[in-house]
Order: C-alpha cells, then sequence, then structure tokens
C-alpha cells in the first residue's frame, strides 16, 4: 500500500475510482452506453496527446503555453492544404514540419534568447492565434469531402472494430513514450534535468539538445492533437484549440507530474486526460451548463494536487 501511495499519480486514479463509481451508480444507463463510451474515448485522445506533449516540457521545469495556439494553427493549416489540392500524407507531412519548426523556435528562444519559457510561449499563444485571424481574414472551411474518404485521413480518424482510431493511436503513443521516459538515455536525461539542472550538466547531460526535443516534442503532439480532431470532425473555425493549453496543463498537474519537473509518468497525463473528459460528456449528459464545466476543472485541479501534496508529506515522515 506504501508503494502504491508513493506513485505520483495516486491522486488521479484515485479521483478516475471515484468518478468512475460516482456514474455507474448515478447515470447508469448513459455512462455505459457505447456512444457514450466512444465520445469519451475520442476527446481523451485529443486531450490525452496533447497532454503527452505538455509532460514533455513539465518535466524539465517548462511550460508551454503556446499549444492551444499551435493546435489552431497546424490544424488549420492541414485543412487549407487539403483545400488547395495537396494529398492528404504530403499535407499530414508539412503540418507537422510546421509544429515542429514552432516547438524549434520556442527553444531557441529560451535557451538562446535566455526567456523564461512561460514569456516565450505566452507570447506564442497570442502571435501563433492572430497568425491564424491575418492569414484566413477569420474565416475557414473545413476538411473537404475528397480528402474526408482518403485512406490516411480514414486511418487517423475512422473505427475498427467500433473503436475510435484516434484513441488506439493515444494507446501506441503512450506506449512508445513511456518506454523512452523510463528506459532509454533521452528519458533519463529529462528526469535529471528536471530534478537537478546543474547537477545533470555536471553529469554530462546535453541540457540543450533536450531542451530543444521536449519542446520539439510538446508542439509535435499539439499539431498532431489538431489533425486527429479534423479527421473525426471535418469542420473547423479560427477559434479552433482556443482554451486547449489550460486543459492540457490542467490534465498533467492532477495526473501527479511536478511543475518543478523531475517527477511524473505519461500514464497520468493520460488519466488526467481520461478524469475531465469523462467530467464534462457526464456533466452535459445529465443537462448541467457547459459554462460548469470550467467551475470543475477548478475544483478537480484544487483537491488532487492537494491530496498528492499531503500523501507525499506524509509519506516522507514515515
Amino acid at each position: 500500500m506504501r508503494k502504491l501511495l508513493k506513485r505520483p499519480d495516486f491522486g488521479i486514479i484515485a479521483g478516475c475510482i471515484v468518478v468512475f463509481a460516482l456514474f455507474s451508480i448515478w447515470n447508469p444507463r448513459q455512462w455505459f452506453d457505447w456512444g457514450t463510451i466512444s465520445n469519451i474515448g475520442q476527446y481523451t485522445a485529443i486531450l490525452g496527446i496533447l497532454a503527452i506533449g505538455q509532460t514533455f516540457v513539465i518535466l524539465i521545469r517548462e511550460i508551454d503555453l503556446s499549444v492551444g495556439s499551435v493546435y489552431g494553427a497546424v490544424g488549420i493549416a492541414f485543412a487549407g492544404l487539403e483545400n488547395n489540392n495537396v494529398s492528404v500524407p504530403v499535407a499530414f507531412v508539412l503540418a507537422m514540419v510546421l509544429a515542429v519548426l514552432i516547438g524549434l523556435v520556442n527553444a531557441v528562444l529560451v535557451i538562446r534568447g535566455r526567456v523564461t519559457s512561460m514569456i516565450v510561449t505566452l507570447g506564442g499563444l497570442f502571435f501563433y492565434r492572430g497568425l491564424v485571424y491575418v492569414t484566413t481574414h477569420g474565416g475557414v472551411t473545413g476538411v473537404p469531402q475528397s480528402a474526408r474518404e482518403n485512406w490516411f485521413t480514414q486511418l487517423l480518424g475512422g473505427h475498427w472494430l467500433r473503436i475510435e482510431n484516434g484513441f488506439v493511436l493515444l494507446l501506441l503513443i503512450a506506449w512508445v513514450c513511456g518506454v523512452t521516459l523510463h528506459q532509454t538515455r533521452f528519458g533519463n536525461h529529462l528526469l535529471a534535468l528536471g530534478g537537478d539542472p546543474a547537477s545533470a550538466e555536471s553529469q554530462g547531460v546535453p541540457v540543450n539538445r533536450v531542451r530543444t526535443a521536449a519542446f520539439c516534442l510538446c508542439s509535435f503532439f499539439a499539431g498532431l492533437s489538431a489533425i486527429v480532431t479534423l479527421t473525426n470532425q471535418p469542420q473547423t473555425s479560427v477559434s479552433l484549440g482556443t482554451g486547449m493549453e489550460l486543459e492540457a496543463i490542467a490534465a498533467v498537474v492532477v495526473g501527479g507530474t511536478l511543475l518543478t519537473g523531475g517527477r511524473g509518468t505519461i500514464l497520468s497525463s493520460i488519466l488526467g486526460a481520461f478524469f475531465f473528459t469523462a467530467l464534462r460528456a457526464q456533466m452535459i449528459a445529465l443537462g448541467a451548463s457547459p459554462s460548469w464545466y470550467v467551475s470543475f476543472v477548478g475544483i478537480a485541479l484544487l483537491i488532487l494536487v492537494s491530496l498528492n501534496t499531503v500523501l507525499s508529506k506524509r509519506l516522507r515522515s514515515i
């Protein structure tokens, strides 16, 4: 039991169990409906992929506030390329290159410009969103019908055995990233840099390269999440991704990843995404105003983070 309590994701595991049990008793017919399960899986995939990228940045004591705008910019670029008769696979590659370049710019400004990541990415949040408005003149069209029927679009946004392909992709990414984080040199470097940057550098960790990789991965997953969204929901708007940066950060933090870096798991971020997605889906199903969801996110964030903090302090004193 002590080993379980020491896990950084104990709070979110307990929270997910409580949510599952509560809705199973309160609204079992709606909760166990396959349509509800499919929708929760779809939105967990979208937020979960975004949260995985944010996890890499937070693990090294940084933060990326621009992912919501990157999500919007890459998604709209992907749809725009397809509307200009670019093939779906090529549009995907070009959109993902854009995402990685944005992450690279963020990393260069933080490392070479010596500006804090909060300021750099906050500026990026406004800049990339403004860029979307300027380049689209406030109006965008969704993914064209021909692109929706393409095999690559179906691969990312279709259904296999009635399971959302996006959710299958999330599980695959989670497994790869989990192995990378805990069983590779790069993962060790990430955790070491987050734990003690000075010590990590003295031990030969390539600090700047690790930071650059983390920011690029964060933007890459933000872009991938947007494309997964559009392959499921081909209609879009210039507000695509607005506010998602805060949901992604909340999912990572309630999962037990420390904002001070060096501690966290990929699984915890996915559970955080599931927790918020399930909560929103059931609140809407029960007739609650969507506006209340924002308040519940804040309450859940305070409760789960406080629980993790109290448990950590008590376990250290044992």
